[in-house]
């Protein structure tokens, strides 16, 4: 399982140690009634491309796993109806903001006359593959959800993600998965918690354009989820276009390499690598972190959005 996972020792030359990245309980927050509401990173394990349908969507196969890193947002509820956000987002219209978007919608879909006003703290690269604005929406509809009384299902509230985007389910569900069809068909798995180093290289792929490529492979044979389980080789299909068309990414993944087996998350920028333990995985990003920004996390079967949310229901 994770074949691709390499023990390295930690270089004594470097006898740092640092703190874990909870973001979601490290944030500064004076309001003992307002909760921070992590929307952690996801990695793709792997991306494989069946078929592309008649509508143009393509069938994928591939396995998500949460990152213990997060934007984090908060929520401050209003009883006029007005959905605002108290943040700047540079280049994201307020029409195209998936936060607002998704409170729009569950506002929409429930009928509430409540709104709300929403404070985020952007941690989460752009264009990267961590599936940060998914996640952020879909931490906004969980927390809503809760905060606004709306009732609705997990499954109800997946469902009502899928508009918003593909990589929106497996956020609301919180669940490590296993993943088909345009990613919205969900499987949970139990995969190792390992220590992941991932580097950001300085620029956006757009997923559009990836997805629009000609010459991207389109015709992976199908694998099951025990074949990804026992070992079966995986590989990301987007990575070669995408090291052909971004020498940064290039760069990336080849300066990573160099200390454990790397690989494109999603359709990029971010890549990634495991490793067996913290101390391997920081002793590796700090050599690469001269030339390189990045972050390191552990991987997470089980959403911390979950641990909020029983945080709230417990005020109640």
């Amino acid at each position: 399982m994770l074949g691709f996972i390499k023990t390295i020792q930690p270089k004594p030359a470097h006898p740092v140690s640092y703190p874990r990245f909870l973001w979601f309980n490290s944030r500064v927050n004076t309001d003992p009634d307002i909760i921070n509401w992590p929307a952690p990173a996801k990695l793709n394990l792997f991306l494989h491309i069946t078929s592309q349908r008649e509508d143009g969507f393509h069938d994928l196969q591939t396995v998500f796993q949460f990152l213990d890193y997060a934007d984090i947002l908060r929520f401050y509820p209003r009883n006029d109806g007005e959905i605002r956000r108290a943040y700047s987002f540079p280049g994201v219209s307020e029409e195209a903001d998936l936060i607002l978007r998704a409170a729009r919608l569950l506002q929409q879909q429930t009928k509430t006359e409540l709104g709300v006003e929403i404070e985020l703290e952007k941690i989460l690269p752009l264009g990267g593959g961590l599936g940060g604005g998914s996640s952020d929406a879909a931490t906004t509809l969980v927390a809503l959800n809760a905060i606004w009384n709306t009732g609705l299902s997990q499954d109800e509230l997946a469902q009502l993600g899928l508009q918003l985007g593909a990589d929106v389910p497996v956020f609301v569900q919180g669940q490590a998965a296993w993943a088909e069809g345009v990613g919205e068909a969900l499987t949970p798995v139990e995969l190792p918690q390992v220590w992941f180093v991932v580097l950001i290289p300085a620029i956006n792929v757009s997923t559009a354009s990836v997805f629009a490529d000609p010459q991207l492979r389109r015709d992976c044979p199908a694998i099951t989820i025990r074949d990804f389980l026992v070992g079966t080789t995986v590989l990301n299909v987007c990575e070669p276009r995408v090291r052909e068309q971004y020498p940064e990414v290039d760069s990336a993944l080849s300066a990573l390499g160099e200390y454990a087996p790397a690989r494109m998350t999603g359709t990029g920028a971010c890549v990634f690598a495991a490793f067996e333990s913290e101390s391997a995985a920081r002793s590796a990003y700090l050599d690469l972190s001269v030339q390189w920004q990045g972050f390191v996390a552990q991987g997470l079967n089980q959403s911390p959005l979950k641990a909020s949310l029983a945080a709230f229901v417990g005020k109640g």
